[in-house]
């Protein structure tokens, strides 16, 4: 029998985190470049990029860009590829919720939720799919959510965004673990990040949502280390079309 503390070694494997500057895809990049894996940390904001990677060590690099533009798709993935090959791990962390309600949704608002949460997870997959095909290998995480089955008042954008990434999870699947890839999704439930920053900042509707959990506590950031570094490692070679919610029992009540 193989030592099963080898199922989660990421040594040689190359990763892409998007939306790596803070929050789950900050911690996204610790986590994998810790389990031996080259990182490659993508975002807007070079300077949050840059401390990562000084962080990380010489086994990261980032690549600051809007990648939810997608007239420079091949000029980012050209920059992507080009500190350590092209990567065996994609996982999609970048996000934006407006907090629209449903009558004060605009087109520009929809438009970019749409584009960053559940266009970019697609087409930057499909760009980068074809080296992890020549290489029989492959893992794809992006980020679900607890809307992506709930409904959440001033997430109508945000939800539908996130209900398609539960099925874009399914049909990633199904079209691409044949060659070995496979394509699964996070459900984070409450988490402090910026994207939540506006919950956490209400003492009583942060109270309100550990007490809907079965654990009874909203979630920590360490406490998505060992559910992410399953999905990208040998460990879950037999998982795909998945979407676990990492909720502390949000969703179980």
């Amino acid at each position: 029998m193989a030592d099963p503390r080898a199922l989660l070694d990421l040594t040689g494997k190359v990763a892409c985190i998007t939306g790596a500057s803070s929050g789950l895809g900050r911690q996204a990049a610790l986590t994998l470049a810790s389990a031996g894996a080259r990182v490659v940390a993508v975002a807007r904001r070079a300077d949050a990029l840059a401390d990562l990677a000084a962080q990380i060590g010489p086994s990261a690099d980032f690549v600051a860009a809007d990648i939810a533009d997608r007239d420079h798709l091949n000029t980012l993935c050209t920059s992507i590829v080009t500190p350590f090959g092209a990567p065996d791990i994609l996982v999609h962390a970048a996000g934006v919720n407006t907090r629209q309600a449903a009558d004060d949704v605009t087109a520009a608002g929809w438009d970019q939720t749409l584009a960053l949460n559940l266009s970019t997870p697609f087409f930057l997959s499909q760009a980068l799919v074809p080296a992890m095909k020549d290489k029989g290998w492959g893992r794809i995480v992006t980020f679900a959510s607890l809307q992506t089955t709930r409904a959440f008042p001033g997430g109508i954008a945000y939800g539908a965004s996130k209900a398609g990434i539960g099925q874009l999870t399914r049909a990633m699947a199904e079209a691409w673990s044949p060659h070995g890839i496979t394509a699964n999704a996070i459900g984070p439930g409450f988490f402090p990040t910026e994207l939540t920053q506006a919950v956490f900042d209400d003492d009583s509707r942060a109270a309100r949502n550990a007490a809907q959990t079965c654990i009874g506590r909203n979630g920590r950031l360490d406490d998505m280390d060992g559910p992410l570094l399953f999905l990208c490692s040998e460990a879950s070679a037999y998982v795909t079309g998945q979407v676990l919610m990492v909720d502390g029992g949000f969703t179980a009540k």
